[in-house]
This record gives C-alpha cells, sequence and structure tokens, in this order.
C-alpha cells in the first residue's frame, strides 16, 4: 500500500498548488487529449474532522474519551453508523483510491459539497477560518488527483460550507447572504482552478456557474442550493416580484442557461448540494425549480444531489405545480416517517396509475450517499453513459465528430415541429385570480414541449446507462497497519452488459464473482435496468410501489441505509 501523506501539516497556511483552470469553450491540450471513456464520478459530503481522534467517544463527536460512554470507539478509519465525521485517514484513503482506480477512467468529477465538519462539539467550536481551510485542503487533493491529468471537476457549495456572524456575534448555521460576500469571495479563490474563466466574476455574485465538460457536447451546471434552503433566513424564498432574492436571480440565470445549452443542441446535468423538495426548499424555490426541470426535460439528464446522506431516488412531477388548497395546507411528505416510507407511499400511488402515466410530466431527482459514515459507510459512485456511434475518441475532437453533428441537425428539426403543452392546464383560472394564489409561481407557467426521443428519454448518445456504488463495509476492523478496500455495493447495470466491448465498468473494478461472462444472476445486480431514462426510473419506481413485491422492496431499503437503521 502507498505511503499516506497527511494533510493536516500546512492546513491552516489555506496553500493549494497552482492548477490550470477549467474554460468553457477552449480546453487545455491536456483536457482535449483524454481518451473518452463515457463515465464521471460523483462523490458527497466528505466532511473529514481535523479532531477526530481514534479510540475517542461518539458523544464528543470522536475528540475526546468521555468516562461514562458506552457507545462503540471511534475506529481509525472512522466510525460506521456512528455520529462523527470522517478522519483525514479515511479521506486520504479514499483519494489514493480513486486515483489509483478510477482517474483514468472517468471523463469529469462531480463533487456536492460538505467538506468541512459538523459544527456539533460546543467545546471546540467550527470557526469560519477552518471550514475554508478543510474546502482548501480537499481541493487540492480534487487538483492532484483529478484536474492536473485534465479531468474536469465541478464543485458546489454544501451547507456545511458556510456560516456568518449575527449582529450579536453569535454563529449562524446554513446562512449565506446574497453575494458578493467573504464566503462567495473566498470559495472564487478556493475553487480558482474549477471554475471556468467566463464565470469567475459572476461566481462571486451567487456561487454558481455552468461547466462544459465535454466542449460543445455536454455540460454540468453547479447550483448554489443555499438560495433555495428554507433553513437560510438571510434570503427571502423565491417571491414573485422579488426580483432581487438570490434564489430567484439563479432561477432567471439557470432558465438562461438551460436556453442556451437548447439552443447549441448540448446536454446538460444539473448539479448541487441540497436535493429539491417541498420539504427543504422554500414553496415558490421549490415552484421554480419544478417548472424548469419539466419544461428543459429535453436538455437536462437528470439531476445529481447530496446531503442527506442517504441513497435514494425520486421525482419531480408536472403535479407538484398544480393548485390544491387542500394539499397546500397539508404538511409535506418528506417530514413524516422515514424516507423510505415516503418514497414507499409515492411509488406506490405511481403503481396504482402507471397505465396512464405521462413521462413528459416528471423529472428524476438521484441523491448519493456520502463518504462520511454518518450514519452510513463511505461511499462513492461512478455513472457510465453512451457514447455509442461517436467516431472520435479523444474528448477534445468530440464537438466536430460527424455522428455528433448529426445528431445535434436531427434533435434540432424535430424540435421545430413538437407541440406545445402543458402551461396553466393543471391550474383553475378562478384559484389564480384569488390573493392566496395570485403571486405564485405556479399561476405564472409558460407553456413547454417534450421531446419524447430526448436523451432524458430514450436511450441515444449521452443518456445515462446506470451507475456502479462502492462502499467500505466492515470499517470499524481495520487499523493503520490494515487498511481498507472499497468494494462494490452493488450496480444498476444488467449483468449482460459488463462484458461487452467498452463495458459500464472496467473489469479489474468489478468483484470476481462478476468478471467472467457466463454469470447470469447475482445480488450485486439487483435491479438489471437498461439504462437511466425517465422511463426507467419510473419503471423501478412502480415495481417498488407494488406491495407484492417484497424481496424487491427489501433489497432496495438494504441498500438505501447500507443495512444500518432508517431515517
Amino acid at each position: 500500500m502507498k505511503k499516506r501523506t497527511l494533510w493536516l501539516a500546512g492546513l491552516w497556511c489555506g496553500q493549494a498548488l497552482a492548477a490550470p483552470p477549467q474554460v468553457v469553450l477552449h480546453a487545455a491540450p491536456s483536457t482535449s487529449d483524454r481518451k473518452l471513456h463515457g463515465r464521471f464520478l460523483h462523490i458527497t459530503d466528505i466532511h473529514p474532522d481535523p479532531y477526530y481522534a481514534e479510540g475517542t467517544s461518539q458523544s464528543s463527536q470522536c475528540h475526546r474519551k468521555e468516562p461514562s460512554d458506552n457507545d462503540q470507539r471511534a475506529g481509525y478509519y472512522g466510525t460506521p453508523f456512528g455520529t462523527c465525521d470522517s478522519p483525514w485517514s479515511l479521506t486520504n484513503i479514499t483519494f489514493e483510491h480513486l486515483e489509483e482506480h478510477w482517474s483514468s477512467e472517468i471523463d469529469f468529477v462531480i463533487w456536492t459539497g460538505d467538506n468541512a465538519r459538523h459544527d456539533e462539539d460546543h467545546e471546540i467550536p467550527r470557526p469560519l477560518d477552518e471550514v475554508f481551510a478543510l474546502n482548501r485542503a480537499v481541493a487540492k487533493k480534487m487538483e492532484d488527483v483529478f484536474l492536473k491529468k485534465g479531468i474536469p471537476v465541478v464543485p458546489s457549495l454544501g451547507n456545511n460550507d458556510v456560516w456568518q456572524l449575527s449582529s450579536a456575534w453569535q454563529r449562524t448555521r446554513n446562512t449565506l447572504s446574497p453575494g458578493p460576500n467573504e464566503i462567495t469571495d473566498e470559495f472564487a479563490s478556493i475553487w480558482d482552478a474549477f471554475i471556468p474563466s467566463g464565470f469567475k466574476t459572476s461566481f462571486r455574485d451567487g456561487a454558481y456557474y455552468a461547466l462544459e465538460v465535454i466542449p460543445d457536447a455536454l455540460a454540468a451546471i453547479s447550483l448554489n442550493t443555499m438560495y433555495f434552503y428554507h433553513n437560510n433566513k438571510a434570503v427571502r424564498g423565491c417571491l414573485v416580484g422579488d426580483a432581487s432574492d438570490p434564489g430567484n436571480l439563479q432561477f432567471d440565470w439557470l432558465e438562461e442557461q438551460l436556453e442556451m445549452f437548447r439552443a447549441r443542441q448540448m446536454q446538460v446535468w444539473v448539479t448541487g448540494h441540497i436535493p429539491p423538495s417541498d420539504y427543504h426548499y422554500f414553496p415558490e424555490c421549490y415552484y421554480r425549480y419544478a417548472e424548469l426541470s419539466l419544461r428543459y426535460q429535453d436538455v437536462i439528464l437528470g439531476s445529481l444531489f447530496g446531503h442527506l446522506n442517504v441513497d435514494h431516488f425520486y421525482f419531480v412531477e408536472a403535479a407538484d405545480l398544480n393548485i390544491s388548497p387542500e394539499k397546500d395546507g397539508m404538511v409535506p411528505h418528506s417530514s413524516e416517517g422515514t424516507i423510505f416510507e415516503a418514497l414507499m407511499t409515492n411509488f406506490k400511488a405511481l403503481a396504482k396509475g402507471s397505465k396512464h402515466l405521462n413521462y413528459d410530466d416528471y423529472a428524476v431527482v438521484t441523491v448519493s450517499p456520502s463518504l462520511v459514515p454518518n450514519p452510513y459507510l463511505p461511499s462513492f459512485r461512478v455513472f457510465s453513459y453512451n457514447i455509442s456511434g461517436l467516431g472520435s475518441t479523444t474528448v477534445g475532437a468530440v464537438g466536430e465528430d460527424e455522428y455528433l453533428l448529426m445528431t445535434k441537425k436531427e434533435r434540432a428539426s424535430r424540435w421545430k415541429h413538437l407541440p406545445y403543452r402543458h402551461g396553466n392546464d393543471g391550474n383553475d383560472g378562478r384559484q389564480c385570480m384569488g390573493a392566496g394564489y395570485r403571486d405564485s409561481w405556479r399561476c405564472k407557467l409558460r407553456p413547454w414541449r417534450s421531446d419524447s426521443h430526448a436523451p432524458s428519454r430514450q436511450n441515444t448518445l449521452w443518456t445515462p446507462l446506470g451507475y456502479a456504488q462502492y462502499y467500505i463495509p466492515q470499517l470499524e476492523e481495520y487499523d493503520e497497519k490494515d487498511g481498507p478496500k472499497f468494494k462494490l455495493e452493488y450496480l444498476t447495470f444488467p449483468i449482460s452488459s459488463l462484458h461487452l466491448t467498452e463495458g459500464p465498468v472496467p473489469l479489474r473494478n468489478l468483484p470476481k464473482s462478476l468478471r467472467e461472462a457466463g454469470v447470469t444472476e447475482s445480488e450485486l445486480a439487483p435491479y438489471e435496468l437498461r439504462d437511466l431514462t425517465i422511463p426507467s426510473w419510473l419503471d423501478l419506481a412502480c415495481e417498488l410501489g407494488k406491495p407484492r413485491e417484497k424481496k424487491l422492496r427489501k433489497r432496495f431499503k438494504k441498500y438505501m441505509y447500507m443495512g444500518g437503521e432508517d431515517i
């Protein structure tokens, strides 16, 4: 095993080695010459803790020994199913593993925030300079392992990456004021190598940007979800008519970006930290997110988020935009019961109406589990996407590829002839005249068109095909002399696809039980989804929604919580 370098040395000086900045349209030569793999990494919620100490008590956030504490003691590489953050040993070994096994196999990295410890230990408060220093340390690792090899990295701001002082000089959690401010300025510096040159100035205004990870073909949009988050009391919640609200400004910008990418016939991944829902977002922010997700379903391949540390997926639905006084008076479903129970309730409703589902009415949100073993196990996932048909084998040549240009031309021609629908069709015009709804985004919906042949709907160029998820089981058994290894937890692909030429997962990163052709069944392939299009996700949801599918539900729940307790 390679010798591990501790990051803690020099952490507080806040220095990071320079790396070539990412650009929107003109990639550096090293980026252009990279082989195109059709894969990308999603990693989230790393939460390194410089005060973590082996053998300490969870009641002290694994910072001190508490004599009366009978809980599991802190392990060398972390405390599984616990309440503590990540030791540097776990963070280091994760990046060593990614460099050795994946840095030569992926095209870009989605990194969705929370790179500082939780502020839960009142004896060791978390100051802002520590938050910045921890983020600089993780950013340097991202630069060394990926960016210096020409692999684009797309970071997003997490709720634990920010806080500010109130007028009484008290720390305020989950708070980010409209930019520019100290936090957006500092992250513009920390992520200088990651932010495209065309967004460096605007990033200071709101900490969001877009990056063409494959120039002229595929982009990632990094949202600052703190401006939508209902716990952020420094913003006003995307109210209609509030043009200066940072949430509204961000959605206006997002719409411009999506319209521009549509005009260029590009595809987009939308990324961020806090996943969109009527429970986590201000209501009007959620309505804007849902409307844009559906109106640009032909452009958006999917939405990737973290924050909840629980592996799951769900849907943004057109029905969420309908006005229903009865529903509006109810408690948001996500606050009742566990996440699993809420999902099964929603999936059961989908299953009952499965014969009448209209794919135009749905967008998919996937939430990845965390690297921090709080409250489960360290994890990351690698997505595969469709690059078949391209004659180009390097990233820089894709933009001028004949097959890509032909595909763009066909999509543009088809788009011109698609009919408009939706808008305010689901709402009663009389209700929109009432004071309670007149100033809601649900009464300001624009008509939109949907393309059943878009990559989010049909397996074609750039369509997400599936993912493989890796984790560290038995984390507590490892020590300094015996380091842990990431293992495949499960994958979504059909087993039959694993041994195709240029398969979705490099054979060397599969367990021995899946490396040889002829295997037809495995617990590691519980879903065997043909792809990750909206129809495929809805098919899986409908199957899970059937009460008789007890075995499938049990597997889903097992992977969702990694064998731990429900939350």
